[in-house]
């Protein structure tokens, strides 16, 4: 059976493109790998420290203790919390207009410390998205990166074809199996590529829904606490 062909032999006949394609596609996948992995060990922190600062910082305001709330929203123990950051800038900035005597309209008061809430929502909702964009633009394009490899492979095959002489399976059996290889790698590295994306995708949309909840509640308390 010396004719048979397996991965080493056809890995050892690729041509020169054709490899250049399969080392993208492998950078691709490593790429999305880790992306994936950070996004998800860093989706993790802020959840569980999410769960940890919600009843803490609701225990301060409820008890009037603004500054400890502050102290806490900045703690290096909720640094990855979603909420702790959109909560500490609101807090902030309440703190800043009742230090500085800003207090006397009430309306504008609110109306800085909803600013300074959305902003901070924005940044943080775009630090949860970072990398997220690498994912969809490698499924989306690694099956195209692929095809690119097939159609070498199949270039490839001609080129048996002539220089054999030969129309034989022999002649082309190569290229074909380079080109088939091409086209599994760029399925291999785009289908989980996707999964990640979507996944992720749906864990910052809830993200987004607890930092707007959680923005809510601060401005009712504002509410509640700035008519003095």
């Amino acid at each position: 059976m010396g004719g048979e062909l397996n991965l080493v032999d056809i890995a050892k006949s690729m041509t020169g493109p054709a490899i250049a394609v399969a080392l993208v596609l492998f950078v691709m996948s490593f790429w999305s790998i880790g992306v994936a992995i950070e996004r998800i060990y860093t989706y993790s922190q802020a959840r569980n420290q999410s769960k940890l600062f919600a009843p803490q910082v609701a225990k301060h305001l409820k008890d009037g203790r603004l500054k400890e709330a502050i102290a806490l929203a900045g703690s290096k123990d909720y640094r990855y919390s979603h909420l702790a950051k959109v909560v500490g800038a609101g807090l902030q900035e309440f703190q800043y207009q009742k230090e500085a005597g800003l207090s006397g309209n009430r309306d504008d008061v609110l109306d800085t410390v909803r600013r300074a809430i959305q902003r901070a929502t924005a940044l943080t909702a775009a630090d949860l998205k970072k990398g997220v964009s690498v994912l969809a633009t490698i499924g989306s394009t690694a099956p195209f990166v692929g095809l690119l490899g097939t159609v070498v492979g199949v270039i490839n095959a001609f080129v048996g074809i002539a220089s054999t002489g030969s129309g034989g399976i022999g002649a082309v059996s190569a290229g074909i199996a380079e080109a088939l290889i091409e086209t599994a790698l760029g399925l291999f590295v785009a289908i989980p590529a996707v999964w990640f994306y979507n996944y992720l995708t749906g864990r910052i949309e809830h993200f987004n829904v607890e930092m707007d909840n959680s923005s809510s509640e601060l401005v009712d308390w504002f509410i509640k606490n700035s008519a003095a």
